[in-house]
């Protein structure tokens, strides 16, 4: 019989991030189907019961925690450390994590450890006659498997955005400690603070409902035969302020830099969106001065409404790749949408 654990870490507050309940409701829903399987619960954090209390009535059978300043924040040696003994302690044959970037550095260690196998960026995780499944997609997004595994343990990570997270009410969990002998070594390397940009400076918001890509158009000749090096980066600006709208690029706007021609100075290789960059999951997207590559393309596959701004009507991103299409110079209509938003 399966034994499924859920994996993840607390947050300092106590609570748990969207991406740890979006998992946690796959894992209910793997072990219901596998003739209700143990679900066991594992944590790795210092706040560790606040966060059990949250989800104390989502129905699993035990709580377990590994907690202790020394695993409250993200570090490869003692976050391997806590997944492995609490997969010993669980007797776990599938192992489900959130596919953060905590996580995603560590599992597949944890599952050398294990002497299992790993599997990344699922996004479903299913159940067929009786045999776990998972959904996973290759070659940049253009091919989508199905695909099973025999060995046990099996480590799961499953990509932010594929499920619904759980909900429900707190309770009071039972909490089971777990202890983790740290040697010297482990503890090497230290946080010594965050740092983060103001929040009117961030550009990138993965749990914002529209994503605003700016292609290279931006920074070319306009129908006036100038570049407008200066009002571009403000017209972007100011929509995602007022917005709040998390920002994308393409492949060619994000190179720029390195090419010595204009530029959107606040465009970097992390706002990177396409065959070589990020495959966000935002419920609407508005692509502008883009143009319709497939590798663009291939970036959008899961935004649900997507909606562009391209002067060119017989432009490939038209032909069936967009649900609605603003025939229209961009600089225009920002102009006009900012100003609309701005007296909301």
């Amino acid at each position: 019989m399966e034994t499924v654990l859920f994996l993840t870490s607390v947050e300092p507050d106590g609570t748990l991030a969207k991406p740890a309940l979006e998992t946690l409701n796959a894992a209910l829903s793997l072990a219901a189907g596998l003739d209700n399987a143990p679900l066991i619960v594992g944590l790795v954090g210092d706040a560790a019961q606040s966060a059990a209390n949250t989800i104390a009535t989502c129905g699993a059978a035990t709580f377990l925690a590994v907690t202790g300043g020394d695993f409250t924040s993200s570090r490869y040696a003692t976050d391997a450390a806590a997944a492995e003994a609490l997969a010993k302690a669980a007797h776990a044959t599938v192992i489900i994590a959130p596919a953060t970037s905590r996580w995603s550095r560590v599992m597949a260690g944890v599952a050398c450890r294990l002497g299992g196998r790993i599997d990344t960026h699922a996004t479903a995780i299913t159940v067929t006659s009786g045999v776990p499944l998972i959904t996973r997609w290759y070659y940049r997004q253009r091919m989508v498997a199905t695909q099973h595994r025999a060995q046990r343990p099996w480590v799961i990570t499953l990509d932010p955005g594929c499920a619904e997270p759980w909900n429900g009410s707190a309770g009071i969990a039972q909490l089971e400690s777990v202890t983790v002998n740290l040697p010297a070594t482990a503890k090497r390397t230290t946080v010594v603070g965050l740092q983060s940009p103001a929040a009117d400076a961030q550009t990138i918001r993965p749990d914002a409902k529209l994503l605003f890509v700016a292609g290279a158009g931006w920074t070319k000749k306009q129908a006036d035969g100038q570049i407008h090096a200066e009002e571009a980066p403000k017209l972007i600006l100011d929509f995602l302020k007022s917005s709040q709208a998390s920002l994308g690029g393409t492949k060619s706007v994000v190179d720029l830099s390195g090419e010595g021609e204009a530029v959107l100075p606040f465009m970097t290789h992390l706002n990177q969106v396409g065959q070589t960059g990020a495959t966000p999951r935002h419920a609407k997207g508005l692509a502008t001065c883009c143009h319709g590559e497939e590798p663009h393309v291939v970036g959008w596959r899961f935004v649900n409404e997507r909606r562009v701004i391209n002067t060119d009507p017989n432009c490939s991103w038209t032909r069936g790749k967009a649900d609605v299409v603003y025939v229209a110079d961009a600089f225009a209509v920002m102009r006009k949408l900012n100003e609309r938003v701005a007296k909301k």
